[in-house]
């Protein structure tokens, strides 16, 4: 039996992962933490307030759903507790992920962008195509409640982009009437453009083009059960990975 922490558990994705956590063979829910509804009980256990609960509960694995500020913290206490973490949280500098690096010497960390099955597949199909075309965008759109712009999914897929092909054609605009209107520019020079909006959960378009075509590949996560499977099997494998730090779940898959 996988025992697994949850930090952020009263967050929407906290409070899904510990729905999927529950309910998946082999898995048992033992602790919960988040400093904003300490004392509130789901799934039978109390959230506490301090990490100190997940080391209490002798957690194996613990996920992380919260804030790049917070994780920051989290991770290397999970590595000084021996226990391995599957973190969702984004927005990390090369820097962190070296510290990460260096704090995980006895226990594995996995950090992905996205925990959702056709999300991965977008990104190595946009990553395959990339080479065959001159110019390439991408569109994220995510919830009103998000507080970073672009998304790391949408930075994932430029960056693995940009590593198939450094030959994308130059941005020939000349003036913004709207400053910004052309997005943010990403890895690769490609350009990237962030929506927020009442009603979404989150979505991303990758658009290619070249002489006389254009190839459009879209995602949609409708709800965010979506990311579950992706997180249930991300806890199974975690304690197996031969890195110490994993980027993505593509090597699960």
């Amino acid at each position: 039996m996988i025992r697994v922490g949850v930090v952020g558990a009263a967050g929407k994705m906290g409070s899904t992962v510990c729905d999927a956590v529950a309910a998946a063979e082999g898995m048992e829910l033992v602790a919960a933490v988040d400093t904003q509804k300490s004392g509130a009980v789901v799934h039978g256990v109390t959230i506490a307030g301090d990490l100190k609960a997940l080391a209490d509960a002798k957690c194996d694995v613990v996920v992380d759903f919260t804030v790049a500020d917070a994780a920051r913290t989290t991770l290397p206490w999970l590595a000084l507790h021996g226990m391995h973490a599957v973190v969702g949280t984004t927005g990390f500098s090369d820097a962190d992920l070296a510290s990460f690096q260096k704090a995980f010497t006895g226990s594995n960390c996995l950090i992905a962008a996205n925990f959702a099955i056709g999300a991965v597949l977008m990104m190595k199909f946009a990553e395959q195509a990339a080479p065959y075309f001159e110019t390439a965008e991408i569109i994220e759109f995510h919830h009103n409640a998000k507080a970073d712009a672009p998304s790391g999914t949408a930075m994932a897929t430029a960056q693995r982009m940009a590593a198939a092909s450094d030959e994308w054609a130059a941005d020939p605009t000349k003036h913004e009437v709207v400053p910004g209107a052309r997005g943010g520019v990403g890895p690769g020079g490609i350009h990237i453009h962030g929506v927020r909006m009442v009603g979404m959960t989150a979505s991303q378009e990758v658009i290619l083009g070249t002489a006389g075509q254009t190839l459009v590949i879209r995602h949609d996560s409708n709800d965010r059960v979506s990311f579950m499977p992706g997180v249930v099997l991300a806890c199974r494998k975690v304690a197996g990975l031969s890195e110490r730090l994993t980027m993505g779940i593509d090597s699960l898959l």
